[in-house]
């Protein structure tokens, strides 16, 4: 029973943790296991070499931390990074922000480059920083994929062109927390040397793990890298690799369970697939915002998220409310505004295990809560906006076909 009772299903729409898919809550309702018998080594090593194909990598070496997005973000820094190593890093949300706090209480020298939030990364002031960086003094770039508390997605291609174009050497290294499995990630083709992803997010899974990818060239970085790791150090998982055991601590072996069937559900749907899905809950989403004659916070249709959307209110509404009254009246989660947009939106998320008709639920839930908050809203319109959009794009679904 839920901790504070509500009748029917809790409709989650924050940009994680998500929805998790009953055929994972089966999978993880299970007893323990010796991790070291026969049976998890040879799990682990399926699951390793098929996380691989998340991050569309044949190259990389995938490490499953049992930790958070937040362990993922310091095993990255300090097995590729050394104290005083210059990292540019770009704050362009609250993720973004924590991020480079870690990174500089870690004793990295940290070049920040802000833009306001609901902007992207300011890449001309970082083709600027690589061309005056004639001794190769950047050792990384730091970048958010996609930034969920403004709903902002970077173009990480053209971060490798400008790396490629100035012949720099930095690693580029890249948070794919509310990314991966959700929008377009292409480890190899985008030169990205470390990628990490947590399972919350688009793998709709419990928290808890931490998935983190090397390139060869990150685990080269690793052999001279003197930052302090004990817990996350990337070496002590090589060495249980080579011995076939894989795990040099206890893992959840009821989120691997869950992983192994998270993955299997992505694989049925096929990679490519579950992105375009993504892709019609984002469009149908802002032109719901559209209908409602609300504002997106991502400035330019090219930072648009597909997987969270940050709607500004106006402002005599505080957004904290939307979310509390969605949750009080309508058991309906929702995003809050987070630091310098904290009542100023609320975020619907739209990623994971999530199909339209889910979506057009919580849209019609949105639009009573404007309602109820005094916004001039017609019911119905962003729903309609939506249905317009879907029932001409929803494509059959191929196992049934």
């Amino acid at each position: 029973m839920d901790y504070v009772y509500g009748p029917g299903k809790n409709h989650l729409f924050v940009p994680g943790p998500v929805n998790i898919p009953e055929p994972v809550i089966r999978a993880m309702n299970r007893n323990n296991e010796d991790y070291r018998s026969p049976a998890i080594p040879a799990m682990t090593k399926t699951l390793l070499e098929d996380v691989k194909k998340i991050f569309k990598t044949t190259t990389g070496t995938p490490f499953m931390i049992p930790t958070t997005g937040t362990g993922a973000w310091e095993s990255a820094l300090t097995n590729t990074l050394s104290p005083g190593d210059r990292i540019v890093s770009f704050l362009i949300g609250q993720f973004s922000l924590l991020w480079i706090d870690q990174q500089q209480r870690l004793k990295f020298n940290v070049d920040v480059v802000e833009s306001e939030w609901g902007q992207g990364a300011n890449l001309d002031i970082l083709a600027e920083k690589l061309a005056a960086d004639h001794s190769h003094t950047i050792k990384a770039i730091c970048i958010v994929h996609n930034e969920t508390a403004t709903g902002v997605t970077n173009n990480l291609a053209t971060v490798r062109k400008l790396l490629d174009h100035y012949s720099h050497p930095a690693l580029l290294l890249v948070d794919g927390v509310s990314s991966i499995c959700a929008l377009d990630f292409r480890m190899d083709e985008w030169g990205v040397d470390v990628a990490l992803t947590g399972s919350q997010k688009a793998l709709s899974l419990p928290t808890g793990i931490g998935i983190v990818c090397a390139s060869p060239k990150a685990l080269e970085a690793s052999k001279s890298a003197k930052s302090v790791r004990v817990f996350f150090d990337w070496n002590d998982y090589l060495k249980f690799y080579k011995m076939g055991t894989f795990w040099p601590y206890t893992p959840s072996i009821q989120l691997l369970y869950g992983l192994r069937a998270a993955l299997d559900l992505i694989f049925e749907e096929g990679l490519d697939n579950v992105i375009a899905r993504h892709s019609r809950l984002g469009t149908a989403t802002r032109l719901a915002v559209e209908a409602w004659g609300l504002k997106n916070c991502t400035q330019k249709e090219e930072w648009y998220s597909d997987t969270v959307t940050a709607v500004l209110v106006p402002p005599y509404i505080d957004s904290a409310e939307i979310v509390k009254r969605a949750w009080k009246r309508y058991n309906l989660s929702l995003g809050l505004g987070l630091n310098k947009v904290a009542g100023k939106v609320f975020r619907i998320g739209h990623l994971g295990n999530l199909n339209e008709l889910q979506l057009l639920g919580c849209l019609a839930g949105v639009e009573m809560i404007l309602k109820d908050v005094g916004y001039p809203v017609k019911l119905g319109s962003g729903v309609a906006a939506a249905c317009a959009y879907l029932q001409n794009n929803i494509p059959m679904i191929t196992s049934r076909v």
